[in-house]
């Protein structure tokens, strides 16, 4: 995150506080917006999970699912499908939200969803040193604080559609 501004961007005014200008007229404010991050639990025709082993910190080096952050003016469903398509060189059909998660005093909000593999060649990209298929139980420990509660809500989503249904 960058360093609070010491100087006002719209007058010019030292600042007293960081995220406000007291300069009689000004009035300008800073707002400190979360940012929006996607995270996509992909699955493939034998129902296996799409995984990426990532080039970049945070969890460098870590098995996780495709994600990554929406860019300024996309459509969220849009940022989910890119980040997959980037990362793993596999076409995603965005099918479903699997839940919004955040946390107080972190500026992220995660937003997650299933979807489908539709097309594309599995590769890693330039933000993964590999990608992969893998099965429920074989699944990588979790990276993230809301790893764990994305996969059971993406579980419970297969209970909702199929009762009969269990995972491998």
């Amino acid at each position: 995150m960058a360093p609070p501004a010491r100087f006002c961007p719209q007058c010019g005014a030292a600042l007293a506080q960081p995220d406000a200008c007291a300069e009689p007229g000004c009035g300008w404010m800073a707002y400190r917006d979360p940012k929006l991050a996607v995270v996509v639990l992909v699955r493939d025709d034998q129902q296996r999970l799409l995984t990426i082993r990532r080039n970049h910190e945070p969890a460098m080096f870590e098995w996780s699912w495709p994600s990554g952050f929406v860019d300024a003016g996309e459509r969220v469903e849009d940022a989910a499908a890119r980040e997959v398509r980037e990362e793993t060189g596999v076409e995603a059909q965005i099918e479903q939200l699997l839940g919004v998660w955040s946390a107080t005093g972190d500026p992220v909000v995660v937003i997650a969803y299933r979807a489908s593999a539709v097309g594309g060649e599995l590769r890693p990209g330039p933000e993964a040193t590999a990608a992969a298929w893998t099965t429920i139980r074989r699944r990588p420990a979790p990276v993230f604080p809301h790893d764990e509660a994305i996969l059971r809500a993406d579980l419970e989503t297969d209970l909702e559609t199929d009762p009969s249904r269990t995972s491998d």
